[in-house]
């Protein structure tokens, strides 16, 4: 009869009598997934183990054993060596027992006080912590990339819609920062969670705490986090930070996508044109170029719309403190967090290599789009807005019943309707004018919009995003 190797015992093993299903072993185990968080893994058993000594629950060699068994395991893992076996559910157990290995009998000493529980919580806030790092550098460079192009193009005028209809014009620049301003919210509120996010969970143990007097001060400093869990109940089943994060990132993209709608447009009338790089050709009709990069853009938003609904349904029915359910947090948070990296240096490529086109943009600028100014220049002779705007109304009307455009109207015609037009008038058919009227804060005049783009830049500064304007 042949010999049979004898099963690797597992960590939570000593109470079951029989081997686990293989369907559940697999159901169960999440080593595919949860292996990108080797490296955090692995800072926070060195931060673990220089604890525990300090606890006095090891020796400074055994610390320093463990300490320099898991460089060892670092180093396989950056060289794509490490080998998973069978046994390794998730990245803890298989750079525990890669350790053990290793080392002997101190590696089995790493896991005192501590549970999976706190230590896959730990694991996550750090991996997210270092993506929201990167995040926030791919946003720098997207608002870059825009107050860039907005600064590049200052004198092109397009129309500005509401209710998709052509409304009053302004300058391209300010359109593209009115989405700079979304982007800008966007930044803003990553850097508010961010002390939620920084926050340590390991000491914990598996809901009620730790039993050997770790210091949880010393973990904070050592891991770099910001402040110390409150309740040990709360943090080994808080999610609140991955569900943050993910309703940050759907409403980021979200903006992205309407940024994508408004250029899918803005093509289609042949305002801006696309750079090859970012667009495709059909398969069948060969004048084709599609806008699939913005398209993809517009996609992505409710994939990971998706993912933050999905999550928020696993949550809502969890009862404290722990339960398996919450393994369900990592391969949407992943994919969300891909997806923003992807979708944001998508949507700066696109910004940056785009080409707006006066002459396309122009065309949606019509006379009747400065009605309002018709009625702000009797404002400026004195009359009451409410009525000056029923003037101006009459004055549309007329020049639709003589089938011409509102700036044939002469100041005679306009006379008819009230006595304070005077010739002066007819200097009001004049987009750049019109434009260059709104100079309050926030306005369209280029020096409002200068002053959005340097107040932009100064705040990239401030959160240490960008260079000194």
């Amino acid at each position: 009869m042949l010999s049979q190797e004898p099963k690797k015992a597992r960590l939570w093993g000593g109470r079951f009598r029989t081997d686990t299903d293989p369907v559940m072993e697999k159901f169960n185990n999440s080593i595919n997934f949860d292996r990108r968080m080797w490296a955090q893994d692995i800072n926070g058993s060195q931060a673990y183990a220089k604890a525990l000594a300090v606890a006095g629950i090891l020796t400074t060699e055994e610390a320093q054993s463990i300490h320099d068994g898991l460089e060892k395991v670092r180093e396989e893992w950056a060289a794509g060596s490490f080998a998973i076996e069978a046994g390794d559910e998730d990245i803890h157990t298989a750079n525990e027992r890669r350790l053990t290995e290793l080392i002997g009998e101190a590696g089995k000493k790493l896991h005192t006080g501590r549970s999976r529980n706190d230590q896959v919580v730990t694991d996550l806030r750090l991996w997210l912590r270092d993506q929201a790092a990167v995040a926030t550098a791919d946003m720098t460079v997207l608002i870059q990339v825009c107050c860039d192009m907005a600064e590049k193009h200052m004198g092109v005028l397009m129309a500005g819609y509401t209710h998709l209809q052509p409304a009053q014009p302004v300058r391209f620049s300010h359109w593209l920062m009115s989405h700079v301003a979304a982007l800008q919210r966007d930044m803003s509120r990553l850097q508010d969670m961010l002390p939620r996010l920084n926050t340590l969970p390991l000491g914990c143990g598996a809901l009620a705490g730790h039993a050997f007097g770790i210091d949880r001060d010393l973990l904070k400093r050592e891991l770099g986090f910001g402040d110390v869990s409150l309740n040990s109940m709360d943090t080994v089943c808080d999610r609140d930070f991955v569900a943050e994060y993910m309703w940050w990132s759907s409403l980021t993209l979200t903006h992205l996508s309407q940024l994508a709608e408004d250029l899918i447009i803005m093509n289609y009338i042949r305002g801006v044109a696309l750079s090859d790089a970012y667009s495709t050709g059909s398969s069948l009709m060969p004048q084709k170029k599609n806008p699939d990069a913005l398209e993809l853009l517009r996609g992505k938003a409710g994939r990971v719309t998706g993912h933050l609904c999905g999550f928020l349904t696993t949550l809502k029915g969890l009862p404290r403190t722990y339960n398996k359910d919450l393994q369900e947090d990592k391969e949407p948070l992943f994919d969300t967090v891909d997806t923003v990296h992807d979708c944001l240096r998508i949507a700066a490529g696109v910004v940056a290599t785009l080409t707006p086109l006066p002459e396309g943009l122009g065309k949606a600028l019509v006379p009747e789009m400065l009605a309002t100014d018709l009625a702000e220049y009797l404002v400026r002779k004195g009359v009451p807005f409410r009525e000056t705007h029923h003037i101006s109304g009459a004055a549309v009307k007329m020049a639709e019943d003589r089938g011409f455009p509102l700036s044939a109207l002469t100041p005679e015609d306009l006379r008819t309707l009230h006595p304070s037009f005077a010739d002066d008038v007819a200097a009001l058919w004049n987009y750049e004018t019109s434009v260059e009227r709104k100079n309050a804060a926030g306005g369209t005049a280029q020096s409002s919009v200068e002053a959005q783009i340097a107040r932009v830049r100064g705040y990239l500064v401030e959160v240490g995003g960008g260079a000194a304007p």
